[in-house]
């Protein structure tokens, strides 16, 4: 084979390649350019949390003279990111599945799928279990003499990064899964280790949620659960032994 002609397919697959980050980052356009009217609104929701659990005569306030103005967009984009997770992954999906075995499209789709409802869960219950807890037990701590008034640039980091955390937390039984089938670890050893992942765990939490013992134990306590959960369901995730075969028969093909 020519130079020329092994230059040919890298080329496709750029222009491949692309077309389909185009298309990923056009998706997010679109949802942002059709819900940033409604950017005040979604920002409202976000901090309804801590809002409804403010001490009497407390407010947020802004720092910065632009910030009542880029921080509702800068969520509102975040937010068209979130929403379009589907759609990304569907690209990534149209990519990489021409390439894929059969067996290994088998459980790709699922596992995208599965993927992208995890990660929706987790800011879920971060919004609706972990915030009222949190902002509840932070706005009952009070000092003399200090007022507590959050800044929405700040409030905006903080639920930001409790949502990253949370959202890819809640993906751990899609790691097991991919671990366990890929063969780099099986269901009895990871069973075994299990006392080692509940310490991982806690730590884990500990390095991604703010510097606080509930939200690193709300963190950590679904992470032991959601193993046990990626545990159960590796075991019907097993590569078959005649999946080599139907490779080198889809290979000859």
């Amino acid at each position: 084979m020519s130079t020329q002609e092994q230059t040919q397919p890298l080329i496709t697959h750029l222009i491949e390649l692309r077309n389909r980050i185009l298309k990923a980052i056009a998706s997010i356009m679109v949802i942002f350019i059709s819900i940033v009217w409604f950017s005040s609104q979604i920002y409202e929701f976000v901090s309804a949390p801590l809002i409804s659990r403010l001490p009497q005569g407390g407010s947020m306030i802004a720092t910065d003279v632009a910030s009542p103005f880029f921080t509702p967009l800068k969520l509102t984009l975040v937010v068209a990111v979130f929403l379009a997770v589907p759609l990304v992954l569907y690209q990534v999906w149209a990519f990489v599945a021409p390439g894929l075995y059969k067996h290994e499209r088998r459980l790709i789709a699922p596992l995208l799928f599965s993927s992208s409802l995890l990660f929706y869960c987790g800011v879920a219950f971060a919004y609706y279990v972990v915030f009222p807890l949190i902002f509840s037990f932070f706005t009952a701590i009070s000092l003399g003499g200090v007022q507590f008034a959050t800044d929405i640039s700040s409030y905006l980091d903080f639920v930001l990064s409790l949502f990253m955390a949370f959202g890819i937390a809640f993906e751990v039984p899609v790691a097991i899964i991919l671990l366990c089938w890929t063969g780099a670890t099986d269901t009895k050893t990871l069973s075994e280790k299990r006392p080692y992942i509940v310490v991982i765990a806690f730590i884990a939490g500990m390095l991604l949620t703010p510097p606080d013992m509930v939200s690193q134990t709300l963190l950590a306590v679904p992470m032991c659960i959601l193993f046990e959960i990626g545990l159960f369901f590796s075991r019907f995730y097993t590569r078959p032994k005649n999946d080599d075969a139907d490779d080198e028969s889809e290979e000859d093909a």
